[in-house]
C-alpha cells in the first residue's frame, strides 16, 4: 500500500472547493430560472412550464446531492489529514478512501444533472420554430441578409 501524507488530502482541497463553487452557481442559476418560471405559471399555465417545473425538481435534488457529497468529501479529507497529524494510518486509508467515492459520486450527480440541464434547455426550445428547421440553412439565410 502506498504511503498516504498529509499532502495527499491536502491537494483535493483547491479541486473540492472550486467544485462547490460550480456548484452553487448551478444552483443560484436554477433559483433564478424557478423565480422566472414560477412568475410565467401565474400568469399562464402551459403544458411546457408544467415540464420545465418537473426537470427543475428533479435537478435541484440532484445539485442537493452534489453539494452534499462535495461536503461529506471535504469534510473526510479534513479528517483524514487529522489522522495523519495523530498517527493513526489505517483509519487515515479509510476515511480517505470514502472521501473519494463521496467525491466520485458527487461528481456523477453533477454528469446526470449536466445531462438534465442540456434536456431542459432543449425542452425549452422545443416550441420554438428554430427548432423545426434545418439550423444550416437559417444560419446561411441569416449570412445572406447580412
Amino acid at each position: 500500500m502506498a504511503e498516504l501524507s498529509i499532502n495527499t488530502p491536502a491537494l483535493l482541497f483547491p479541486a473540492i472547493t472550486l467544485l462547490m463553487l460550480a456548484y452553487t452557481n448551478r444552483f443560484l442559476a436554477l433559483a433564478s430560472l424557478v423565480r422566472r418560471l414560477h412568475e410565467q405559471y401565474n400568469k399562464e399555465e402551459s403544458q411546457n412550464i408544467r415540464r420545465q417545473i418537473a426537470s427543475l425538481h428533479v435537478r435541484i435534488r440532484l445539485i442537493r446531492n452534489m453539494q452534499a457529497l462535495g461536503v461529506l468529501s471535504f469534510l473526510l479529507c479534513v479528517v483524514t489529514m487529522y489522522l495523519i497529524f495523530i498517527g493513526n494510518t489505517h483509519a487515515a486509508y479509510v476515511l480517505f478512501a470514502m472521501s473519494l467515492i463521496s467525491l466520485l459520486l458527487s461528481l456523477i450527480f453533477s454528469l446526470i444533472e449536466i445531462w438534465k440541464s442540456t434536456t431542459a434547455i432543449n425542452l425549452e426550445l422545443s416550441d420554438m420554430e428554430l427548432k423545426h428547421q434545418n439550423i444550416i440553412r437559417v444560419i446561411l439565410d441569416d449570412k445572406e441578409k447580412e
